[in-house]
């Protein structure tokens, strides 16, 4: 929703437009997606259990994840360049990105509740389960750590 309102205000064009900006966004989002998948990478082995999600605290998670999207300068241009087209041009703009962006991100939103169901579905059955929440937590790693150089490499497109 962040996204949704600043592309709404206009602030995503100035990212957009601005090498500086753009670039310092991105750095920041790829320093962030790296260091957590260092954490996860470096999580101890040797008595690995599954722990609650409550554990680490739901705000923790929530502000992690809110961190990560912030700082994902490509979503910023996704909402900037996507949600203009499917505006009328006659009707206020703000309540319709408002309306159009939050549509996206429920849609968004379901199929990562869908993901999350289907991993506490795999981490509950039978006794390869701690097998399996290794196996999750370090490609939760590896894919963090591509994504951070992914997007510490990509190029800015014209």
């Amino acid at each position: 929703m962040l996204h949704v309102l600043a592309s709404a205000l206009g602030l995503s064009l100035i990212v957009a437009q601005s090498a500086v900006a753009f670039n310092l966004v991105k750095y920041l989002g790829a320093a962030y997606l790296v260091y957590l998948g260092i954490r996860l990478l470096l999580r101890s082995d040797r008595v690995f259990t599954v722990e609650p999600v409550a554990s680490h605290g739901v705000r923790r998670a929530l502000f992690e994840g809110i961190v990560v999207e912030a700082l994902n300068v490509k979503t910023a241009l996704f909402f900037l360049a996507f949600l203009p087209q499917f505006v009328a041009p006659g009707e206020p703009l703000l309540p319709q990105l408002v309306v159009l962006g939050s549509i996206c991100v429920a849609l968004n939103t379901l199929i990562d509740v869908l993901a999350v169901f289907a991993a506490d579905r795999l981490l509950k059955s039978t006794a390869a389960r701690a097998a399996r929440a290794r196996f999750l937590t370090r490609m939760s790693g590896v894919t963090m750590l591509g994504l951070g150089a992914y997007l510490a490499l990509a190029r800015r497109e014209a």
